[in-house]
């Protein structure tokens, strides 16, 4: 009965725990499903919660049967990401550098308040007599100590964050430098360019400008696709959307803002939850980079992806056969996408995924009251494309 009302309440945009109680009592199909009974709102996300991994095994499941039904043929899946705002104001981020001068500054505040009330204390236990008061904090301290504690914590999160992406770049790092020295023992002679520097992560500090929310410390500040030049506090969501009926084959929420790093965990995730590759992938540019398309878990699918971003209006020669021999990677996709056959895939990418996102935003869009979601023309979805 759980899963029929979650289940149901994702379908509508309905993902508050407290308005799915509510429209067990509300709304005739909420009511029917849960059998005239009515869980508590802390029951209902305790019971998400606790069974997080198989709800979303029930993803796999739903695609498995859409494979059966012949909806999912993987001729050509299309990924793409969109920022998902987060339950939490982008004016609630403090960047490592305020943090220091804020933290600072609140100790101060604290160590003379304490000493303030310390005065109070004497005066009082002077006036009364001791054990005439409670020993609560006083409202002001306390707020400003509870501030501080979230202000060291989010400090510390920044600092060990920072000290783990040191430590991936120590060991790629390293690989490179084994590399060069091998090839260098190889060729007799040494290789060109200079030697990768090798970070250490103990010294590691958090960029001045990098940023913790107190409300969501998961979330990131991220821009805004749908508004240019603004920024909102988000989450990037990947989906991979297969060509025959815009079935979603593989998603996945990241905190990275940006999508380069996203394109071959998103094709792995295909390829895990249908059994196997799909033949041809599609990707704005966003996704492009000459490693991506180099590595070895995208051998045998036919990769289509923008390497920059064209204007409007702008229109490129047609090519034909396959690209020059001394082509670079980034030239041979160039290429490929000049042609017949590679534009006429790369074109129908904004018309597989894009519908995809406005059909979930314009789900979670409106507030839902207790009645069925209003009827909207989807052309009214602005920025996410129409159909």
């Amino acid at each position: 009965m759980m899963v029929r009302l979650l289940l149901y309440g994702y379908c509508l945009g309905v993902v508050s725990s407290r308005k799915i109680e509510r429209a067990t009592y509300e709304d005739v199909a909420f009511r029917f499903l849960s059998a005239d009974t009515h869980p508590d709102h802390d029951t209902i996300a305790a019971f998400r919660k606790r069974h997080l991994e198989a709800l979303a095994g029930l993803f796999v499941q739903a695609l498995r049967l859409c494979e059966k039904a012949g909806l999912v043929k993987l001729g050509h899946v299309a990924i793409d990401g969109t920022k998902i705002k987060a339950n939490a104001s982008k004016h609630k981020a403090m960047s490592y550098e305020r943090m220091g001068e804020t933290e600072q500054r609140l100790r101060q505040e604290v160590e003379e308040l304490l000493r303030s009330a310390a005065a109070v204390d004497e005066a009082e236990d002077a006036q009364y007599g001791k054990g005439k008061r409670g020993d609560e904090l006083p409202e002001e301290l306390a707020r400003r100590e509870s501030r501080l504690v979230k202000i060291r914590a989010a400090k510390a999160e920044l600092e060990r964050e920072a000290k783990e992406q040191a430590e991936r770049q120590r060991v790629e790092a390293e690989a490179k430098l084994a590399e060069r020295r091998e090839q260098e023992a190889r060729t007799g002679k040494k290789a060109g360019g200079h030697d990768p520097k090798v970070p250490d992560p103990e010294q590691a500090k958090p960029e001045p400008k990098a940023q913790r929310n107190f409300t969501d410390p998961d979330s990131r500040i991220m821009v805004d696709g749908a508004n240019k030049g603004s920024f909102i506090q988000a989450y990037n969501a990947q989906a991979a959307v297969d060509s025959e009926a815009q079935v979603i084959v593989a998603a996945e929420v990241t905190q990275e803002t940006n999508d380069s790093h996203q394109l071959l965990p998103m094709i792995k995730q295909v390829e895990i939850n249908t059994g196997r590759k799909p033949q041809a992938v599609s990707a704005d540019a966003g996704y492009w980079s000459a490693d991506n398309v180099t590595d070895e878990g995208v051998a045998g699918i036919d990769l289509h992806i923008a390497t920059g971003r064209q204007k409007h209006g702008e229109t490129s020669e047609v090519a034909s056969g396959p690209p020059p021999e001394e082509a670079s990677v980034m030239q041979a996709m160039e290429h490929k996408l000049r042609t017949e056959a590679g534009h006429a895939i790369y074109k129908m990418r904004k018309a597989i995924v894009e519908p995809v996102f406005g059909q979930i935003k314009g789900e979670h869009k409106y507030s839902w009251g207790g009645g069925s979601p209003p009827f909207r023309r989807p052309s009214k979805l602005r920025g996410y494309g129409k159909r």
